[in-house]
């Protein structure tokens, strides 16, 4: 129905887009504002928008980013940025070793358990990245992160697009389920913030979360140790009352960090080595997933086989730096 105010008004022929520039652009005053970027908007005055600016940016920042991002938030296109430094690291930097790489299904779903260190999570880093290197499927794993990295704003998006997961019971089960490649860090917390004078020594694997979902799943635990990461932050004190307010649950001080400030941050470079042991199949019913004892007893066999494992490495490890 047309209202009297209206029947008389012209109806605009296209919409009203605000602009700081003018409807009908002048070559001679864009050139004078905009030198010769002022030529494109002289070519195409849609561009004139606000709106439309504010989308070119966004997408200028988000350039190296996909929209095909799987229900995690997996974005290969933006992970792939990433492989220079990751390959820098794990080939210069500290020169890994990787042995046992056949010992990872070349298909199929698999749970990588590996021991925790370093302070920051850059062992995981490494275990990935070799196996997606080395590994004749070039398999990529997927890492299940603790709580405290995934929940960091400044953390947390970066982690989701290189197909980081949160830590939980629930997206282990689903990611297992679609056969893919996950690995776990059962020392948690107390392996990656540990003293430096109780290196190598693997902590306590909690209540067994991980041979649950291995024996719900049907999927074989695949030990790997990882040598070489204790000593690129050697942590002497634990300042918890610092980290605590700011979302960490401790606060490394170590010989270089905070004394040096960002610079305390790089690792050093010391010699590392990978070793993916023989799976372990559990081989039984899910539903022993609920019989404490039966979990129990294969966590202290995974545990125990990577502590062999740590242990007959070091035993042949010569300088931390060198390895000779």
């Amino acid at each position: 129905m047309t209202t009297r105010a209206s029947a008389g008004r012209p109806a605009p022929e296209k919409p009203f887009v605000p602009s700081l520039v003018p409807a009908a652009p002048d070559a001679q005053l864009l050139r004078d504002l905009t030198g010769e970027a002022g030529k494109l908007l002289v070519a195409h005055p849609e561009l004139a928008s606000p709106r439309t600016w504010i989308d070119l940016w966004n997408l200028f920042l988000h350039r190296n980013q996909s929209l095909e991002l799987d229900d995690f938030g997996w974005d290969e296109t933006a992970a792939k940025v990433w492989e220079p430094l990751f390959d820098f690291l794990y080939r210069v930097w500290w020169r890994v070793t990787l042995t046992g790489v056949e010992n990872v299904p070349n298909e199929g779903r698999a749970l990588l358990v590996i021991n925790h260190s370093g302070v920051l999570p850059w062992d995981g880093a490494m275990v990935k990245h070799g196996i997606a290197h080395e590994h004749p499927a070039r398999r990529k794993a997927r890492m299940l992160a603790l709580d405290m990295f995934t929940t960091l704003p400044f953390l947390q998006p970066w982690l989701r697009q290189l197909g980081e997961v949160r830590a939980c019971p629930e997206n282990g089960e689903r990611l297992l389920e679609r056969d893919e490649l996950v690995a776990v860090f059962p020392e948690g917390v107390k392996g990656v913030g540990k003293y430096f004078r109780d290196r190598y020594r693997v902590a306590r694997f909690g209540r067994g979360g991980f041979v649950r979902l291995a024996l719900k799943t049907r999927s074989p635990i695949v030990p790997v140790s990882v040598v070489g990461a204790e000593e690129i932050y050697p942590m002497l004190l634990n300042l918890a009352f610092v980290g605590r307010p700011l979302g960490f649950p401790y606060f490394p001080v170590t010989p270089t960090f905070p004394l040096l400030g960002p610079l305390g941050l790089v690792p050093a470079p010391t010699k590392w080595w990978i070793d993916v042991g023989a799976p372990i199949d559990a081989g039984l019913d899910p539903a022993y997933a609920e019989r404490p004892m039966i979990v129990n007893e294969v966590t202290d066999l995974v545990r125990s086989t990577i502590q062999r494992m740590i242990d007959s490495r070091l035993a042949r490890r010569g300088n931390v730096f060198t390895g000779e």
